[in-house]
């Protein structure tokens, strides 16, 4: 493809911005500069176009501009709706009491501008209502920007040695500048592996627990059967605030998130910008007696939430109209993404068998992803033992090539949309055949 704009505005864009972009999870070979999104399709600075299963790392489940939940973010600008700074709105109100009743397991819920401001929540409540301060976190689990979360995601194993069952890993940094004893209270841990959670849980003085309830950001991790109601009993009996991070998976697998199809309620769960089908918000919502710390009468147990931007209007629409469809048209919209995200499985499957190519394809609904490796990964470990990393990173750029847009860096998961059609997926295994001949 020809990509001279994108190019150019790459090249301007360095001039002002370190790396050209504003976060620089987005610095990835081919560097496309994208300028508009609707349905399933994204479209570069060249006008080149894309069938797009990224959608921008997940959220956006109705596809791009979803006409439903545009239409109700212009009419929160002509009404002039605002933030007064002062005092509640209808809408943060409206926007809560639906997020509680798609969700059993809320009883109240606080609104962010993003998912890592929750996760940051989530871990203060945690050691207000607990007393205690360390908290356990999952090697190949990502759950924000901040400090102490900002670790062990895709960390290579001579980083973090052998997998161990009961004990823990070397905390492993994701960024400089990190306070020099961030790592203090955090212990990282296999996924799916309840011997090395009891373990911490009699070693450690532990406030909290936070876990993807699928680790959808090295891919399609699944829980092993037991797995959550097993976090669940041992949070339970020892005293530990059970957190599910569900940026990723909530709205994405079922209205109720992954943990109304997994029959297991966490203290507190946080959420993502899937609430409002893709603009900027994070919420994070558990138990009343939890999240009422908020508003706690003693200063010394009160948690402090603010923002001036928590609950803008414009977002809060999105969310409500995200809301409304999906309660509204749940069975048909998640009916849809189960019959496509089963065509594109069995048609990978398929050609990888043809080929000759050693994968597999893990998925849950309409989240899915290639392993190059001949079973699904159980942890992060698994990966990084057998996955073929540099495989994968030619397949997904010679699918960019092709105009089918997965996120070019291995293990990261394609995102199915309402928006996709049988077509789209048909397109999409063309392309992947012609891929595989030429990598093969």
């Amino acid at each position: 493809m020809n990509r001279t704009q994108s190019a150019e505005l790459f090249a301007y864009s360095r001039r002002y911005l370190p790396g050209g972009c504003v976060s620089i999870n987005r610095l990835v070979e081919p560097e496309i500069a994208f300028v508009r999104g609707r349905g399933a399709y994204l479209w570069d600075a060249d006008g080149n176009r894309y069938i797009d299963y990224h959608a921008g790392f997940a959220p956006y489940l109705l596809g791009h501009a979803d006409p439903d939940v545009e239409g109700a973010v212009r009419h929160a600008m002509e009404e002039g709706w605002t933030l007064a700074g002062s005092g509640t709105t209808p809408w943060e109100a409206r926007a809560a009491e639906d997020l509680c009743a798609c969700v059993p397991g809320l009883e109240k819920v606080q609104f962010a501008n993003t998912g890592s401001e929750a996760t940051y929540h989530a871990l203060r409540l945690s050691r207000a209502w607990t007393g205690r301060r360390h908290i356990v976190v999952m090697q190949g689990g990502y759950n924000g920007w901040h400090d102490e979360v900002a670790c062990n995601v895709m960390t290579p194993l001579e980083q973090i040695g052998p997998r161990v069952s009961r004990g823990e890993y070397p905390f492993a940094p994701m960024s400089a500048g990190m306070a020099p004893d961030a790592s203090r209270y955090v212990h990282v841990l296999s996924f799916n592996d309840l011997g090395a959670v009891e373990w911490a849980f009699e070693t450690y003085d532990v406030a909290c627990l936070i876990t993807e309830p699928i680790l959808q950001n090295i891919g399609v991790v699944k829980p092993l059967p037991g797995y959550l109601a097993g976090l669940r009993e041992l949070c339970t009996r020892y005293g530990v605030t059970l957190v599910f991070d569900e940026v990723k998976t909530g709205f994405r697998h079922a209205l109720g998130g992954y943990q109304s199809i997994a029959g297991v309620t966490p203290d507190l769960t946080v959420f993502g910008k899937a609430i409002a089908n893709g603009y900027p918000l994070g919420a994070i919502g558990g138990r009343a007696e939890i999240m009422d710390l908020f508003i706690a009468p003693d200063p010394k147990r009160r948690v402090l939430i603010a923002g001036t931007y928590n609950g803008h209007h414009m977002v809060m629409a999105a969310a409500i109209a995200t809301m409304e469809k999906l309660r509204r048209e749940g069975a048909e919209i998640y009916g849809r993404l189960e019959r496509l995200g089963a065509q594109i499985e069995a048609g990978l499957k398929e050609l990888f068998a043809r080929y000759g190519v050693g994968a597999t394809v893990a998925r849950q609904g309409s989240a899915f992803c290639a392993y190059f490796m001949d079973h699904a990964p159980r942890d992060w470990h698994d990966i990084a033992e057998n996955h073929d990393f540099d495989f994968d990173l030619r397949y997904r750029r010679a699918l960019i090539e092709r105009g089918v847009y997965h996120f070019p860096l291995p293990t990261k998961q394609g995102s199915i949309s309402a928006a996709h059609t049988e077509e789209d997926i048909a397109r999409t295994l063309e392309a992947t055949e012609e891929v595989l001949r030429e990598l093969i």
